[in-house]
């Protein structure tokens, strides 16, 4: 596994120190960012703290994904400084699983941990007593389900999220908000969520910043309570997707 996705996904070997909550879990001080000549991202400060869900919004094509990417450590091709934590999970826009490995493996082999705590994480996202099965046979509201619980299962100080809930209807996607929601408050963990969804925002962030313009800057930025932020940790849904 050396593609740059599966870097995304690796537990770091090492635990990275942990700050008081006043301090920055991640910070990015970005002056610019250009693919063969062309600028794509311009001057960008972010910074999240811990427990905090950052939406970053706007339209496609703009540069969002490039964001995270630089985020993390996938993009190392640009000018400014980057401090980020050890422990960083990323879920992609596709679930990015193992076709070859089952449900338990595909969670197992990114985080290394043992059989029981990943057929527990799966049971967290609904997907109890489906740990044989392999991506091939979970649809696609499961395997969205199976990225999820892999993320979560390597104990992150920050998640990275790209358009997680993308081409998945309107029903399944409020479930997997809603899962996703309840994850994070059982966690406290600091997340950045990419989106050209403004309702996901709404719904799910504590702060949300809009990327605009060419190359793409921060236009916009405000405070939010979303509709699930302070989403209860108790309960699971059951799969149906």
């Amino acid at each position: 596994m050396s593609s740059p996705e599966a870097k995304g996904l690796r537990l770091a070997a090492e635990r990275g120190r942990r700050m008081p909550e006043d301090t920055p879990v991640l910070q990015l001080a970005l002056t610019g960012l250009a693919f063969d000549g062309k600028p794509i991202l311009g001057a960008v400060e972010l910074s999240v703290a811990p427990g905090e869900t950052l939406a970053v919004t706007g339209p496609s094509g703009i540069g969002k994904t490039t964001l995270l990417r630089v985020l993390a450590g996938l993009e190392t091709g640009f000018s400014g400084s980057l401090n980020a934590p050890g422990r960083i999970a990323f879920v992609f826009q596709e679930p990015t699983l193992l076709a070859w490995r089952t449900a338990r493996q595909n969670i197992r082999l990114t985080t290394g941990i043992s059989a029981v705590a990943a057929d527990a994480a799966l049971a967290e996202v609904g997907l109890a007593a489906m740990g044989d099965l392999f991506p091939g046979q979970l649809s696609l509201g499961q395997q969205r389900r199976l990225s999820l619980a892999r993320a979560f299962a390597s104990q992150p100080e920050v998640l990275l999220m790209d358009e997680p809930f993308v081409s998945l209807d309107p029903e399944t996607a409020d479930e997997m908000m809603q899962l996703f929601a309840r994850l994070r408050a059982a966690r406290g963990v600091a997340t950045v969520l990419v989106t050209h969804v403004e309702a996901e925002a709404e719904k799910l962030a504590s702060r949300i910043v809009k990327l605009d313009g060419s190359p793409a800057r921060v236009v916009a930025e405000r405070q939010n309570k979303g509709a699930y932020f302070q989403s209860s940790a108790s309960g699971v849904t059951s799969s149906r997707s």
